[in-house]
């Protein structure tokens, strides 16, 4: 009993245990980390058009090329989504996340020192990509956990760490390249992303203690306790097995080879809390990976519904400074663009957030006119002229991108999508299929670009994705209403036809007797 102790009480030594979502708490550290985990790896990939004239220029290679480096990056970013959700699963979200950090770093590091963009392609492209998903997507799951009520505002608020990593970064990279080149630049860049690793420390597990307590209730448990409490060497294994061990909410921590029904009784006699001690077997753990959200179809719509989102997200940020100076538009107004799209994504996210945490509100539709206001935003890109023209378009794009990105992935845990019990699996699931746009949209407008000769035609392109998400979106509320419907009528068919009629043990030899007595009785006539 001195081990299972020990075994019981170190897990809740580096966990936050409430009873219910504490909505504030420790999470306000994990939101403040998670504002800077977005600043230092989203900001830094929007940021990256700062560099697009100076590789292009010191590898001599066209636009389609160079975009290759950030859509490989976002491709293994989402792509290995499935496996930062099985190895957070595994060995806990602090972990990896740190892990994530080194990987970043590492990647921006080497990138320096590239003498093609080849050596691009593996550094920012592979590394620093699976470096981006193992810190990125544990971060906002983690967070998305620690709160209820307020998780759409604080979700929101905490994502624009990106906002204002892009409007700093910009100018401060800009300036700094004059200085001392673009090389060091990016080496700068590299050291400063160790600090994921950092925030990575900062995010201590959470266990709702109550949640726990209702799974755990044994149907059969008042039986068996009037059974079990008449046998006296019962009482007293009882009595033996479970002095001085603290309960906890972890199904690792089940004695496996220890009696059942003995445990069970504890709780009954002395009034305590039967989360671990009770008649039925250990819970089964929980799996690492849980792919039964690709069986919900509203599941399906909204990953349908970011998989042509995404071609919408990265492309304007990455255009618009070539597109600025396509136009005769110096390098620093350039630059400055870019900033105030930054900081008007900044008061679309809270705006989204604060909107969202209404009550009563239907989320999934709010999203669903922000996505449609954001496709008029890229169509008018190209009718965009002048300095003012773009700085107009940039801050109207910004705001409403920041009311979709700020909020596609926490609506995850909404009901009209999957739930938050089944969030984890669900967001490793739909950041995998966005990355079949990540890798496809930058070079696709690249392509475009290098073809009409126009940066308009990248734009377009980002509208038509955005157009189609917006439609697979508007199903996602009717296919989980239609799903809902279809349940209910099943369990109203199968209560109204009730169980089948129980026929007696002794049915047979009754109809068995009876065609004996017949036989015999026409033996006799």
């Amino acid at each position: 009993s001195k081990m299972t102790v020990k075994a019981v009480k170190m897990p809740c030594t580096s966990a936050n245990v409430y009873t219910k979502v504490p909505d504030g708490g420790w999470g306000w550290t994990v939101a403040f980390a998670f504002f800077v985990v977005e600043a230092l790896t989203y900001g830094i990939i929007k940021s990256f058009g700062v560099f697009f004239n100076d590789l292009m220029e010191s590898f001599d290679e066209t636009n389609s090329r160079i975009s290759w480096i950030i859509s490989i990056c976002v491709f293994v970013q989402t792509f290995t989504a499935p496996l930062s959700t099985v190895l957070s699963n595994r060995f806990g979200h602090r972990l990896v996340v740190m892990a994530g950090g080194l990987l970043v770093s590492a990647g921006m590091v080497i990138a320096s020192f590239a003498r093609g963009v080849l050596d691009m392609y593996v550094t920012i492209g592979i590394v620093s990509g699976l470096g981006y998903c193992l810190s990125f997507l544990p971060t906002v799951t983690i967070l998305s956990q620690y709160f209820d009520k307020r998780r759409s505002l604080v979700t929101a608020v905490a994502s624009t760490g990106e906002c204002f990593a892009v409007f700093s970064f910009a100018p401060a990279i800009t300036a700094l390249k004059e200085q001392i080149g673009w090389r060091y630049s990016m080496l700068s860049v590299g050291v400063l992303q160790l600090g994921i690793t950092a925030c990575g420390s900062l995010l201590r597990p959470i266990v709702i203690r109550e949640q726990q307590e209702v799974k755990a209730q044994p149907p059969e448990e008042s039986t068996e306790t009037k059974y079990m409490l008449e046998n006296e060497q019962t009482c007293t294994s009882i009595e033996s097995i479970d002095s001085g061990v603290d309960i906890t909410t972890s199904p690792s921590n089940v004695p496996g080879k220890t009696k059942a029904e003995p445990k069970s009784e504890e709780p009954k006699q002395h009034g305590q809390n039967p989360v671990e001690n009770n008649g039925t077997p250990p819970e089964p753990k929980t799996k690492l990976l849980d792919f039964s959200v690709m069986r919900d179809y509203s599941f399906i719509c909204y990953a349908f519904f970011g998989l042509f989102a995404t071609l919408g997200f990265f492309a304007p940020s990455l255009y618009i400074i070539p597109l600025s100076r396509s136009l005769g538009i110096g390098k620093d107004h350039s630059a400055y663009i870019l900033s105030a799209m930054a900081i008007a994504e900044v008061f679309g996210r809270i705006f989204a957030g604060w909107v969202l945490n209404k009550k009563p509100i239907r989320k999934i539709y709010i999203e669903l006119i922000c996505v449609v206001l954001l496709s008029v935003a890229l169509v008018a890109f190209p009718f965009a002229s002048g300095f003012w023209g773009l700085m107009i378009c940039s801050v109207y794009f910004g705001f409403m991108l920041g009311t979709v990105a700020g909020t596609h992935i926490p609506l995850l845990a909404e009901d009209d999508v999957v739930g938050i019990e089944r969030m984890s699996s669900a967001a490793g699931v739909y950041v995998f299929i966005q990355s079949l746009a990540g890798l496809a949209g930058p070079p696709l407008a690249g392509v475009l670009v290098d073809t009409t000769k126009n940066y308009s035609s990248a734009f377009y392109s980002c509208a038509a994705g955005m157009v189609l998400g917006a439609v697979f979106l508007a199903l996602v509320r009717p296919c989980k209403t239609g799903l809902c419907h279809q349940q209910q009528q099943q369990q109203v068919e199968e209560s109204t036809a009730g169980p089948p009629p129980e026929l007696p043990d002794d049915f047979i030899d009754m109809d068995i007797g009876k065609a004996e007595n017949s036989g015999k009785g026409s033996d006799s006539v």
